[in-house]
C-alpha cells in the first residue's frame, strides 16, 4: 500500500526542468546572441536542482502522486538521476560548439523538453501519462536531430520522425487494447483487471504497447533510425539520443513488466528475452566491419540494448533485476557518453584509421577511449562490468541461464569491433597531425571514463541501494 501525495514539490526534478525551459525560451527572445549561454547555464542549474531533489526523495517510501499516475519509487528515482547526469553531460558537451549560435537557446530548451520527456516515461504509472511522456521526449528529439540543418541531419530527422511516428501510433494502440481489455489506463487498475482478460487480448496490446518502448530504447524491432540518426546529427546530440531516452524507456519497461505483465499470462518474459537476443547479435554484427566510428557506436547501443532487456525480461522473475537494470543503466550511461565525448573532442576524426597514434599525441584521450570502448566488454572494474554481471545473474536467477550464455558469446564477439577501434588508437604512429582537439569534450571524456570506474569500484553497496519496492 503506498501514499497518495497531491503535493507539485513531490515532481519537483520535473518542475524545475519545466520551469528552466520555458524561461529559456523567453530568455532566448531577448538575450543578445553573444549571452545566450545563460539559457545554457540556466539547464544545467535545473538539471543539479532535480538531481539534488531527487536524491533527497530517494530514501523516503514508494508513493504515488496525482492520481496514481506518477510513481515515486526507486526505478524513478534511479532514472531521474541518471537521467539528469546525463543531460548535464550533454550540455557540457554541446556548450563550445553552439557559443553564439542564432539558435543557441533554442537548442538548450529542446534538450530540456526531450529530458523531461524522458523523466515523466520513468515514473509514468498510467498509460495515458506514459504516452504523453513518450510525444514530449520524442518531438523535440526529431528537431535535435535535423538541427544543423544540413542534408545527413535532414535525412536523420526525417527518418527519426517517420519511424517514431509509426511506433507511436502502434504504442497507442496498444494501450486502447490494454484499455478494454483491463477497463482502465492506470497500472493499479490494469494490475487487476488484466489477469482477468483474455490472453490474446493482452498479448496484442502488450506487443503494440512495447513498439513505443522499444523505439525509445533503440532495440529490435525499433531499431531502424539509429545508425543513420547517429551519424547525420552532432555529436552532443547522437550522445543524447543513443543514452538518455533509453534510460527512461527501460525503467518504463521494467515497471510493465513488474507491474503488469508478470502477472498474467501474456508471454512478457519469453518475448522480451528473444528481442534482447535479437538486439545483442544484430547489433554486433553489424558493427564488425563498420569503419566510420559514429556508425560503429549506434551499432554498439543497438547491442548493449539487448543486455540490458535482460534484467527487465526476468522482470517479476529475479529479485535481483531491478538493481541489475538501473545499475547498468548508469553504468551504461556514463561509458557510451564518454565514447561520444572522444569523438566530439576530435572532430575531425570520422575513421578508425584517424584514430592512430592518438596515444602519442593526447594519452588521456586515448586512456578515456579504452576505459570507455573496453568497459561496454564488461571489463573490470568500470561500472558495466558490474553492471553486466548483475544482469546475467538475474537472468539465470530467472530461469533463462540460454539467455545469459547468448550475451557471454555476444559480448566476446564485441570485442573484436572495439579492438578494431582502440588498436590503431594506442599503437602505432599517427599518419598525420589532428586538425583541431577540443578542450571541453575532452574533459567531459575524462571525467566520464574515471567516474566509470569509480562506480564500479563502489558498485557494491549501491546495488543494494537501488533495491525496494515499486509504488502499487
Amino acid at each position: 500500500m503506498t501514499g497518495m501525495n497531491e503535493n507539485p514539490a513531490a515532481l519537483l526534478p520535473e518542475v524545475l526542468l519545466a520551469t528552466a525551459a520555458v524561461l529559456g525560451l523567453l530568455l532566448g527572445s531577448w538575450l543578445p546572441r553573444h549571452r545566450q549561454w545563460t539559457v545554457g547555464l540556466l539547464a544545467a542549474a535545473a538539471c543539479a536542482g532535480g538531481i539534488a531533489a531527487a536524491a533527497i526523495a530517494a530514501p523516503g517510501a514508494p508513493a504515488s502522486a496525482f492520481g496514481e499516475a506518477f510513481a515515486i519509487d526507486p526505478v524513478t528515482s534511479a532514472a531521474r538521476i541518471t537521467v539528469l547526469g546525463g543531460c548535464l553531460l550533454v550540455l557540457a558537451l554541446s556548450g563550445g560548439a553552439l557559443r553564439a549560435h542564432p539558435r543557441e537557446s533554442e537548442f538548450y530548451v529542446l534538450l530540456q523538453l526531450a529530458t523531461l520527456g524522458t523523466l515523466m516515461m520513468a515514473g509514468a504509472q498510467d498509460l495515458l501519462l506514459l504516452a504523453a511522456g513518450y510525444l514530449l521526449a520524442s518531438v523535440p528529439g526529431y528537431a535535435l536531430a535535423g538541427f544543423r540543418k544540413d542534408t545527413p541531419g535532414t535525412e536523420a530527422a526525417l527518418e527519426y520522425y517517420f519511424v517514431g511516428a509509426l511506433f507511436g501510433v502502434l504504442m497507442l494502440t496498444g494501450a486502447t487494447v490494454l484499455y478494454a481489455a483491463g477497463r482502465g489506463t492506470g497500472y493499479p487498475v490494469l494490475s487487476t483487471g488484466l489477469p482477468r482478460a483474455p490472453v490474446v487480448l493482452v498479448t496484442a496490446g502488450l506487443v503494440a504497447l512495447l513498439g513505443g518502448v522499444l523505439f525509445k530504447a533503440g532495440a529490435v524491432p525499433g531499431h531502424f533510425w539509429v545508425p543513420d540518426a547517429v551519424q547525420g546529427s552532432s555529436a552532443p546530440v547522437a550522445a543524447f539520443l543513443t543514452t538518455v531516452p533509453k534510460i527512461s524507456a527501460l525503467a518504463a519497461a521494467y515497471r510493465l513488466g513488474e507491474l503488469l505483465f508478470s502477472r498474467t499470462d501474456a508471454p512478457w518474459a519469453p518475448l522480451i528475452a528473444v528481442l534482447a537476443a535479437a538486439s545483442m547479435t544484430l547489433g554486433n554484427l553489424a558493427a564488425f566491419f563498420q569503419r566510420d566510428v559514429k556508425r560503429l557506436l549506434a551499432y554498439s547501443v543497438i547491442s548493449q540494448v539487448g543486455y540490458l532487456l535482460m534484467p527487465a525480461a526476468m522482470a517479476g522473475r529475479s529479485g535481483i533485476a531491478q538493481q541489475a537494470l538501473l545499475f547498468y543503466l548508469a553504468g551504461y550511461a556514463l561509458t557510451n557518453l564518454g565514447a561520444f565525448a572522444v569523438v566530439r573532442a576530435l572532430p575531425g576524426a570520422t575513421d578508425i584509421e584517424d584514430y592512430r597514434g592518438l596515444v602519442r599525441r593526447r594519452p588521456a584521450l586515448a586512456v578515456s577511449l579504452a576505459v570507455c570502448l573496453l568497459g561496454l566488454v564488461e571489463t573490470p572494474p568500470t561500472a558495466v562490468f558490474l553492471g553486466k554481471l548483475e544482469a546475467f545473474s538475474a537472468a539465470v536467477d530467472g530461469g533463462y541461464a540460454w539467455l545469459a550464455v547468448v550475451a557471454t558469446v555476444n559480448t566476446v564477439a564485441s570485442l573484436f569491433y572495439y579492438l578494431r577501434w582502440i588498436a590503431p588508437a594506442v599503437s602505432g604512429r599517427p599518419q598525420e597531425p589532428l586538425s583541431r582537439v577540443s578542450n571541453r569534450p575532452s574533459t567531459v571524456a575524462y571525467a566520464a571514463a574515471a567516474a566509470s570506474v569509480v562506480l564500479g569500484v563502489v558498485g557494491g553497496p549501491l546495488l543494494a541501494v537501488l533495491d525496494g519496492p515499486l509504488a502499487r
